[in-house]
């Protein structure tokens, strides 16, 4: 595994103090931030549970996308040498079968998710939902791209690599995806046992597109075409100080899927009609009149 922009990514998401002194040259300050969000994560999280914190250093509740970015964390931690491959095997299987036993049903107060989704808070030692808060169709799919990445890497033989394969996919098969399309084929931002699916869903380009994606190749319960065509059609393709690009503000829609995603040579419509594909899109969301501004990290990603 190479290293790439993905641990960058993982410690802007968190907001983790970026450094206390200058750093002699660039790699020595990417190995730093690398390892203190990998110490983060793996400090941080509920040995007993697997559970990520939301924040520190107070840990009133976990995120369940925090856990998603922490399992994604360890089989770097391996890579680099952080942690042993077996520490990392251990603190895997511990968080994908305290998910799997989590409750699921309508229950508001006894039960961690429904229909394969999780609460986006839950308690931190229990795994409840945290107050009132949503089923989160985002942050479980952030939840599931940690879960299928563990799955991917540890390809191995044993009887705890071939389990935690084997738990990935049982995760990752009982979300059911199409239950939370709504309007236009779109898919809903949340639901709540006391109001049912939030008035909001996931359209134009922002940072869904890997929860379009999981919904799209569900092996139990996948979404249409039409999902992901409704999704991009509100696209916009603007220009900003002579400079053109898709629109959407905010650095994690242009992060997250791609910390897991190779995207070149994957085109729909809309990129296609601009000469690009995916990657070329997210590795540096600008393009001038005539040129496409490629941005790509020194090293390939994973």
């Amino acid at each position: 595994m190479k290293k790439s922009l993905m641990h960058i990514a993982l410690f802007l998401a968190l907001g983790l103090p970026l450094f206390a002194a200058p750093f002699k040259d660039q790699e020595t300050m990417l190995e730093t931030i690398e390892q203190r969000t990998f110490n983060w994560f793996w400090n941080s999280t509920n040995p007993e549970n697997g559970l990520v914190p939301d924040r520190t250093p107070e840990k009133h509740f976990s995120s369940v996308a925090a856990i998603g970015f922490g399992l994604t964390s360890i089989p770097i931690g391996i890579e680099r040498g952080y942690i042993s491959r077996e520490e990392g095997i251990d603190r895997i299987l511990t968080t994908l079968h305290f998910l799997k036993n989590l409750p699921q049903g309508d229950d508001a107060v006894l039960d961690s998710g429904y229909k394969g989704f999780y609460y986006h808070f839950l308690h931190m030692d229990s795994g409840k939902r945290y107050q009132q808060v949503e089923l989160s169709t985002i942050d479980t799919a952030l939840c599931m791209m940690g879960v299928l990445f563990c799955q991917s890497y540890f390809e191995g033989d044993s009887e705890s690599e071939v389990e935690i394969r084997n738990l990935a996919e049982e995760l990752y098969s009982r979300v059911q995806w199409s239950w939370a399309v709504q309007k236009d084929a779109l898919i809903s931002m949340g639901w709540t046992p006391e109001q049912g699916f939030l008035d909001a869903e996931y359209k134009g380009y922002d940072e869904a597109m890997f929860l379009y994606l999981l919904a799209l190749g569900s092996p139990t319960y996948p979404v249409s075409e039409d999902s992901w065509n409704d999704f991009v059609k509100t696209n916009r393709w603007e220009s900003f100080y002579g400079q053109e690009h898709i629109v959407f503000a905010p650095l994690f829609g242009h992060q997250y899927a791609q910390s897991w995603i190779d995207f070149r040579g994957i085109q729909d419509a809309f990129i296609k009609a601009y000469g690009i594909d995916h990657r070329d899109l997210h590795s540096f969301p600008t393009r001038r009149s005539s040129d496409l501004v490629r941005f790509m990290p020194s090293k390939p990603m994973p």
